[in-house]
């Protein structure tokens, strides 16, 4: 029930994403900037939706998603100059309207999806005025002369603006050579567009070769703090100080789990120093920060809350301790450099459904089992809209509405595709039944799923009839000789086998432990691939400046 209830915050996050998508046909004189701006996006959000954009070039009549409506992009509102700043960490609508004297009415009127845009990094329009008056320092664009007679949003006069100054120890310079593009410039410097624009607005009367362009140093690469001990600390909410035991057992589960990797690493002649911190619950995490030692800790791996690992950012900010999240991976927590997320993203399973579903398509039906929000069954539909040619896919409920198609040729009854988006066990199994159903009538059934459910295990055989895919993002290949060893080891210790939790601890700190090289350093292994016990550990950097995220995963395929 908890990884659920994980897995639905992270739907949540996204749903806004998703929920106003729409495509526009690229005309004459469009480019990923100004289609952007004209939908009220980011450069950042347009290549998301459509990866081909990346090196900036559009063909006439392509299809490309976008979201929100068109015209309201936030450049222009009136003839009053406008600017923006980027929202920080626990920076709240209220805070904002107290800090900078505006009304919420005002502000919403400058920013028409305030509430969505309410993420760290993201930009909130408001009045140069206010922002020069109440700025606290953040460097800010200032459009000084939006005027009526600029029809295509870009500014006509662009400002930097901020109180202190952005020093020059903060960033290199980089002079743009012929042939340069933006995207390209922001794949070399490892950098996000919006980054890249904050600091030079003049980009947005477009890229010229000889131009200066402030490009933000990498954040320095961390390093441990004494001699040859690693000190790690592990966070977890067994909620003794404050009597709330809602999360205990999977703590202590995952505790020891952590316990037998700790000891594993300690007996091949690791150096460990290892502190448990009680995080109590969401309302008294704050009173367990001051166990952590700033000056004398090397890796902190928890919390399990998304708000509270926004907490222990924030106070190790200086120090810029490594921190692994074990569960918690939403895009407002891919800007911090010394973040590890360990929880695969469901969007990367979605992302790969399409691809697998691609590979074999041949003009069949294709029916997508929906989720409940319908948060990843828009991105399949999306990603095969764009990927196939023409598809004929209907969205259903329930796998019983999932129907053989006809052959208009021969009046015979022709094979589907089936897609299962829903992480709900009844629901999987439904499918499940459904498949191996449906597969003795007609051949060549196609099946996916986002998702493993328990039966796809019982019903091997029958499954394969319809040449199941799905994805699994832990399993434990109890054949090889690492799992029997660490199976046989867990119950030595704890005389039973371990639970999810127990293998989550373990493959968490095993993994963290492995990467810290002979000085300590375990950013500088993240490059590696590496399985543990049951989960697939390959770390991205997001950014050049930003969180190292898991997109690992493993991909089932049952064959008749």
């Amino acid at each position: 029930m908890i990884k659920k209830i994980f897995i639905l915050s992270v739907m949540l996050l996204y749903s806004g994403v998703y929920a106003q998508q729409t495509t526009h046909t690229v005309s004459k004189g469009d480019n990923p900037y100004n289609i952007s701006k004209k939908y009220g996006m980011t450069l950042d959000e347009f290549v998301k939706l459509n990866p081909n954009a990346k090196d900036g070039k559009l063909n006439l009549g392509e299809v490309v998603v976008v979201r929100g409506i068109a015209g309201s992009s936030k450049s222009t509102v009136g003839n009053t100059p406008i600017g923006y700043i980027v929202v920080k960490p626990k920076q709240t609508v209220y805070g904002i309207v107290k800090q900078y004297h505006i009304s919420e009415s005002d502000l919403r009127k400058l920013n028409p999806d305030l509430d969505s845009s309410m993420k760290i990094g993201s930009r909130i329009v408001l009045p140069v005025s206010n922002i020069k008056k109440y700025s606290d320092g953040d460097a800010v664009a200032v459009v000084e002369n939006p005027g009526a007679n600029n029809p295509t949003g870009v500014p006509v006069s662009v400002n930097t603006y901020t109180s202190s100054g952005i020093s020059t120890d903060d960033y290199v310079t980089y002079t743009v050579q012929q042939g340069d593009t933006t995207f390209g410039i922001v794949n070399k410097f490892g950098i996000s567009l919006d980054e890249l624009i904050r600091l030079n607005p003049e980009l947005s009367r477009g890229l010229q070769p000889g131009m200066v362009l402030k490009i933000k140093k990498a954040d320095q690469a961390y390093v441990k703090k004494s001699g040859d001990v690693l000190n790690v600390v592990l966070m977890l909410p067994f909620g003794y100080d404050n009597g709330d035991s809602k999360y205990r057992s999977m703590s202590l589960d995952f505790l020891s789990g952590a316990k037998l990797a700790i000891e594993r690493n300690a007996k091949m002649g690791q150096k460990l120093n290892v502190k448990v911190v009680d995080a109590g619950n969401e309302a008294t995490f704050k009173n367990s920060l001051i166990q952590i030692n700033r000056d004398n800790t090397d890796l902190i791996v928890g919390p399990l809350f998304k708000s509270s690992v926004l907490e222990v950012l924030e106070y190790v900010k200086d120090s810029k301790i490594p921190i692994v999240a074990p569960f918690a991976n939403s895009e407002d927590l891919y800007g911090f450099s010394n973040l590890i997320i360990v929880e695969t993203n469901e969007q990367t399973y979605a992302d790969r459904i399409v691809q697998e579903v691609k590979g074999v398509y041949s003009d069949q039906k294709i029916y997508i089992v929906a989720d409940s929000d319908r948060t990843y069954t828009n991105q399949i539909l999306i990603g095969l809209q764009k990927n196939l040619r023409n598809p004929n896919i209907v969205v259903v409920n329930s796998a019983s509405d999932i129907q053989t198609d006809t052959n208009m040729m021969t009046g015979q009854n022709a094979p589907v595709i089936a897609v299962l988006a829903s992480n709900n066990d009844n629901i999987g199994e439904g499918f499940a039944n459904r498949m191996i159903a449906m597969s003795k009538d007609v051949q060549g059934i196609k099946a996916f799923s986002m998702y493993y459910v328990p039966s796809f295990e019982k019903k091997v055989d029958e499954l394969s009839q319809a040449n199941l895919v799905y994805i699994m993002d832990r399993t434990i290949n109890t054949e090889g000789d690492f799992e029997k060893e660490i199976l046989r080891d867990f119950k030595a210790k704890y005389c039973k086998t371990p639970s999810k939790y127990a293998v989550i601890g373990f493959d968490v700190l095993n993994d963290m432990l492995s990467r810290e090289n002979s000085r300590g350093e375990i950013f500088s292994q993240m490059g590696k691939t590496q399985t543990q016990l049951a989960t697939k550990f390959e770390f991205e950097r997001i950014q050049r400046n930003g969180a190292y995220v898991n997109t690992g995963y493993r991909v089932v395929r049952l064959a008749p």
